[in-house]
Formats: C-alpha cells, structure tokens, sequence
C-alpha cells in the first residue's frame, strides 16, 4: 500500500512539472528542451526527496497506529483481569466463613445458623457487585427472566403465574445472568 501511495504521489509531481512546461499555442507541440535539463533534474530531486519524506511519515504513521492498538488492546485485558480480580476478593471472606462452618462441631441448629448467616454475607458481597436475584414466586411468567420447566394445572392461582421457582435465577445490573427456572399455573381447562 505504501509503494501505490508513492506512486501516486510521484505521478502528480510529474504532471504538476508538465503544467510547469511552456504553454503550446494552438497546434504547436511544447518542446521539451526549452526547458534547462539542470532545471528538470532539480525538480525531480525535489519529487524523490517529497516522496521519500511521504514515504517515511506514512510508515511512521502505520507504526504508531499499530503501537496504539496494542497497548488499547493491553489496558483492556489488564482491566478485565483487575475486575475480575475485584470480584474475587469479595467473595473471598465467604468461602473462609465456610471453612469456619465444616470445623466446628456442633448441633444442627447452631449450624443451620451458621450456615445462614454465611448466606446473607454471600448475598451481600454479590449485591456489592451489582448481582441481584430475580424474584420469581407469585410473578406473571416473563420469557425474558424465566424458564419454564413444567407447566402445572390449578385452579388456585391465575394462569400463567409463577407458582415454584426450582433455581433462582440472577441479574447483573440490568443483564440477564442466568433465568431462573420455575413452575407456572395452568388452567385445567386450557
């Protein structure tokens, strides 16, 4: 591409020297020797050396485009891995309240406690990165958040109502993570 360009550029300085040539009258041919040979040659020293510098800044140019793609290209993995790196940290104290949990030796109930307090610190660090569970039990069925596993026929609840979510399904911010998968109301009749 850069030797078309120059080409281009040199043909230009060749016509832009024509236009230079005296004028022909009418009918009369332009002699090329009415112009000095010293005069000729300076003036394609001068194209060669205009080429040339083109030349350099168009590699120059490409050079610097190709740098500023890759270091884009750098900083966006880098941020994506820092995110991710985020993400992780809060998550971290939770899987160290777990550990604590499968220590202890305890009853049940103090371990159903446990394990519940463990829950809410999981919500809450999801929450702080912008995670939110899509409720979905007693809502009209929307394709957009649910899956439909099983369709089930009642007359205790209108048609088409989430009657039991099997997974709960989650949001990030206002992007669908994951649908949640439940069971809707069918009317017996239809």
């Amino acid at each position: 591409m850069s030797k078309a360009n120059g080409r281009v550029e040199a043909e230009k300085a060749a016509l832009d020297l024509e236009h230079e040539l005296p004028a022909a009258r009418d009918g009369e041919e332009v002699d090329a020797s009415a112009v000095e040979p010293s005069t000729q040659e300076s003036e394609l020293q001068k194209l060669r050396a205009e080429r040339d510098s083109l030349l350099d800044r168009l590699a120059r140019a490409q050079a610097e485009f190709e740098n500023a793609r890759r270091r884009v290209s750098k900083e966006q993995q880098e941020y994506r891995d820092y995110a991710t790196a985020d993400a992780i940290k809060s998550l971290l104290p939770v899987f160290d309240s777990l550990e604590l949990a499968l220590r202890v030796k305890s009853d049940a109930a103090e371990f159903r406690s446990g394990v519940e307090l463990i829950y809410k610190q999981l919500q809450s660090a999801l929450g702080k990165l912008s995670v939110s569970a899509i409720e979905s039990k007693g809502q009209a069925f929307n394709p957009h958040y649910h899956e439909a596993i099983e369709m089930v026929e009642t007359n205790d609840v209108p048609d088409h109502q989430v009657i039991e979510e099997l997974q709960r399904g989650y949001k990030f911010k206002d992007r669908l993570l994951r649908p949640a998968m439940v069971k809707v109301a069918k009317s017996p009749g239809n």
